[in-house]
């Protein structure tokens, strides 16, 4: 572990799986049974890219089918199966603790999966929401993330981002924003773009402030 350090932010821009919850088993499932549906050859040991939204998957897996309705038995197949999902270590509190119009979710899940997780899982529901079926275009390009800071009323520089994945700490940092990364589905080399990396959110600790929140961890490299 490194010394603990200090960031100022006025807002904090989320993603959602890895970083808050965790429902990597259900979406492996559930992926699965979508490449059998759709023949992929590889369909029994198929691994979905973490990150990456549905419809931009399915445009490089099947440019030949209906986009549309191949996104929507995708959101069926994974609204259909939560059985595994479970809320991060320090999330809960830390949301909790968190003013509402201080943080915003930013996840390339559609609405719906979004919304239904987040009850699923206890979790509060945000008043500002990105997801991925509101933007052109889905992480690692920067739009997500500079619509999230627009929507909190700050600019990018003043977000802090936590993401899990490679293309969403690439998304953060064209976006402009600063970047923390936290592991559980990549190793601390996968996110060596980002600019800090903790091996959870249990150790940050925020302090709300009339000009924004103070942020104390301890990164792990």
């Amino acid at each position: 572990m490194s010394e603990p350090v200090r960031v100022l932010a006025k807002g904090i821009l989320f993603d959602m799986d890895g970083v808050l919850i965790s429902s990597i088993d259900s979406v492996v499932r559930a992926w699965k049974r979508w490449a059998k549906l759709y023949d992929l050859p590889n369909a029994e040991t198929f691994e979905v890219p973490h990150g990456m939204r549905a419809r931009d998957l399915i445009g490089t897996l099947r440019p030949d089918v209906d986009l549309q309705q191949a996104v929507q038995v995708i959101q069926d197949l994974e609204l259909a199966d939560m059985a595994d999902l479970r809320v991060l270590p320090g999330v809960k509190a830390l949301l909790e603790g968190l003013p509402q119009e201080r943080w915003a979710i930013v996840t390339s899940s559609s609405r719906p999966l979004l919304l239904a997780r987040l009850k699923a899982a206890g979790l509060p529901l945000p008043d500002r929401i990105i997801s991925g079926d509101m933007v052109e275009r889905g992480k690692p390009d920067p739009e997500p993330y500079r619509r999230g800071a627009k929507l909190l009323g700050f600019g990018p520089e003043e977000c802090l981002v936590v993401e899990d994945a490679p293309s969403g700490v690439g998304a953060g940092k064209a976006a402009g924003c600063r970047v923390l990364g936290v592991l559980g589905t990549h190793s601390v080399a996968e996110l060596h773009e980002a600019d800090w990396v903790v091996g959870s959110l249990e150790g940050l600790a925020v302090r709300v402030g009339v000009k924004g929140l103070e942020l104390m961890f301890a990164p792990v490299v």
